[in-house]
C-alpha cells in the first residue's frame, strides 16, 4: 500500500502563498504556487531556493487566479518547472492578465528601488521578469469539470469553487485515494457567481480559514452611500484600493445598484488598473457566453458594471492626472492591500487632504499599508517616504468574496462522506485555530492546523 505525502510550503502560518506539494510513488505535483505577501519575514520566503527541485514536477494544478495562489509561478519556471499548469478556461484567461501585470510590477518597483535608492539590494532585483511570466503562461492547460489525467498516474477533477471567476477546488486522486485542496471557497452570497459545488468523498481536505473566526454581515448600502456622499459634498474623491481580479467588478455592481436607487449622487467612477479592466473584459465575455457559474441575474441587456457614468483609465497620463482630480468622483485602482500599483500614487496625494475618504474592500494582510490604514496608521510609507493620514478611512469587510466561519462550516458539512483529516490552512493563527475548533466540536472531525514546511502522511 502506497502512502502519499503532503508537505505545506505555504500558507500554514500565514494568510498567503498558497503552495501544497503532494507525492506519491515518486511522483511529485503541486497544488496552487502562490507568492507570500504582507509582512517581511513572509516576503523574504519568495526568495528562498524551492523546497524540491522544480524539474522533479510531473504538474501544477492552480485553483484560481489570485496572486498569492498564482503568482509564484513564473520563478518556478525560472528555476526549471516545464510541466503543464492545469486549471480552468477561466483562471488561464485571468492569471495571464495576473502574472503579466505581477511580472511588470516587479520590474517596475526593481527599478524605483534603484533609482530611489531604497533598497537594501545592489542592484534591485525583481523575483520574475515578463520573459519568465510568459514561459508560465505557455504551459496553461485549461481543463473542464471532468477528471483529467496527469503525468505520471495521478488524475484531478476541478470543482466550482465561487470565489472569483473561474476559481475551482481541486480533488487529486491515485490508487483510490483522494485529495482536495479548497483555493480560496466564495460565499453563498456572492452577487456575481453561484456558491461553491459541495464536496465529494475524499480521504483528506485542505481548507482555508481566512474567515475562519469571522462572520460576515449583510453590505450595509445606506452607510456605503452616505459615506460616498458626504466624500462628494466636502469636494473630496472616494479612492478604493480594490484587487483587480473580481474585486473591482464586485465594487463597481455595488456602485450601480447605489446609483439606480439614488443612494449615492451622480459621480464620474474611474476604473484606474489596467489589469481590474482586462479582468472585466473577462466578466464580460463570461456574461455574453452565459458560464454557468455566472448568477442567473446576472445575465441580461444591462452593463451591470456601470454606474453611470463609468470611465476607464488607460494611459499613465490620465492615471497621473487622477492624483489631485480636482473634483468630486471615485476612483477604483489596484491592488486591493495598497501593496503596488497605481494606487500607490493616488494614496500618495489623497491621504494628506482631509476631503477625502479611502474606502478598504476587503481583508487586509498583517504587514501591508492597507492593514495599516485599517489599524489607524498616522502616516504610511509609499515609495521610499512617509505620507500623513488625514483622510477618512473607512473598512467595508463586507465586499469579501471569501466564505465566512458558517459557510466553510457548512461547505465542509455537505461532503457525501466525512474525511479522515482536514488541514486549516491559508488563515492567520487566531482564524485557523478557531476554524480547527469548530470542525473537531461541531462536525466530531479531526482537524489541524499545519505547520510551514510540515510534511504528513495522507494515507
Amino acid at each position: 500500500m502506497t502512502s502519499g505525502v503532503l508537505t505545506f510550503l505555504g500558507a500554514a502560518g500565514t494568510v498567503t502563498g498558497s503552495k501544497f506539494l503532494y507525492e506519491e510513488d515518486g511522483q511529485r505535483y503541486l497544488a496552487d504556487c502562490g507568492v507570500f505577501q504582507g509582512e517581511p519575514v513572509w516576503r523574504r520566503r519568495n526568495w528562498d531556493d524551492f523546497s524540491v527541485d522544480p524539474a522533479s514536477l510531473r504538474a501544477v494544478v492552480l485553483t484560481h487566479a489570485h496572486l498569492d495562489h498564482c503568482g509564484y509561478l513564473p520563478a518556478l519556471v525560472r528555476q526549471g518547472f516545464s510541466g503543464p499548469v492545469i486549471c480552468s478556461e477561466s483562471t488561464a484567461e485571468v492569471a495571464a492578465i495576473v502574472l503579466r501585470d505581477a511580472a511588470h510590477l516587479q520590474e517596475e518597483d526593481a527599478e524605483q528601488a534603484r533609482a530611489g535608492n531604497y533598497s537594501r539590494h545592489d542592484p534591485p532585483l525583481p523575483l520574475f521578469d515578463t520573459a519568465d511570466a510568459e514561459r508560465a503562461i505557455a504551459l496553461f492547460q485549461p481543463v473542464g469539470d471532468t477528471q483529467t489525467n496527469l503525468p505520471g498516474g495521478t488524475a484531478v477533477t476541478l470543482h466550482r469553487a465561487g470565489h472569483i471567476l473561474g476559481s475551482t477546488f481541486a480533488v487529486l486522486e491515485r490508487h483510490g485515494h483522494r485529495l482536495l485542496v479548497s483555493g480560496d471557497l466564495g460565499r453563498q452570497s456572492h452577487p456575481l457567481l453561484r456558491p461553491p459545488a459541495p464536496p465529494p468523498a475524499v480521504d483528506a481536505i485542505v481548507i482555508e480559514s481566512t474567515y475562519g473566526n469571522r462572520k460576515h454581515t449583510p453590505m450595509d448600502r445606506e452607510r456605503l452611500g452616505r459615506l460616498i456622499t458626504a466624500t462628494a459634498h466636502r469636494g473630496g474623491a472616494t479612492l478604493i484600493p480594490a484587487f483587480a481580479v473580481d474585486r473591482t467588478a464586485i465594487v463597481l455592481h455595488t456602485l450601480a445598484g447605489l446609483a439606480r436607487d439614488g443612494l449615492i449622487p451622480h459621480l464620474p467612477v474611474y476604473v484606474d488598473s489596467p489589469m481590474a479592466l482586462s479582468a472585466l473584459n473577462a466578466y464580460r465575455t463570461a456574461i455574453e457566453e452565459k458560464a454557468p457559474e455566472l448568477r442567473d441575474d446576472l445575465i441580461g441587456p444591462n452593463d451591470p458594471f456601470d454606474p453611470g457614468d463609468l470611465r476607464l483609465v488607460h494611459s499613465a497620463e490620465e492615471s497621473q492626472r487622477l492624483n489631485n482630480p480636482g473634483h468630486p468622483c471615485i476612483i477604483v485602482s489596484a491592488s486591493g492591500m495598497a501593496t503596488g500599483g497605481r494606487v500607490l500614487h493616488h494614496l500618495r496625494y489623497q491621504l494628506p487632504d482631509r476631503r477625502n475618504t479611502v474606502l478598504l474592500t476587503g481583508f487586509q494582510v498583517p504587514g501591508t499599508r492597507g492593514r495599516s490604514l485599517l489599524e489607524g496608521a498616522t502616516s504610511v510609507k509609499i515609495h521610499g517616504r512617509y505620507v500623513p493620514v488625514r483622510a477618512q478611512v473607512a473598512d467595508f469587510p463586507e465586499f469579501s468574496a471569501h466564505a465566512d466561519s458558517d459557510e466553510l462550516i457548512a461547505w465542509l458539512a455537505a461532503a457525501a462522506e466525512p474525511p479522515q483529516t482536514v488541514y486549516v490552512v491559508h488563515g492567520e493563527p487566531d482564524a485557523r485555530q478557531a476554524l480547527v475548533d469548530r470542525i473537531s466540536k461541531e462536525l466530531g472531525w479531526l482537524a489541524v492546523a499545519p505547520q510551514h514546511l510540515e510534511r504528513v502522511r495522507l494515507w
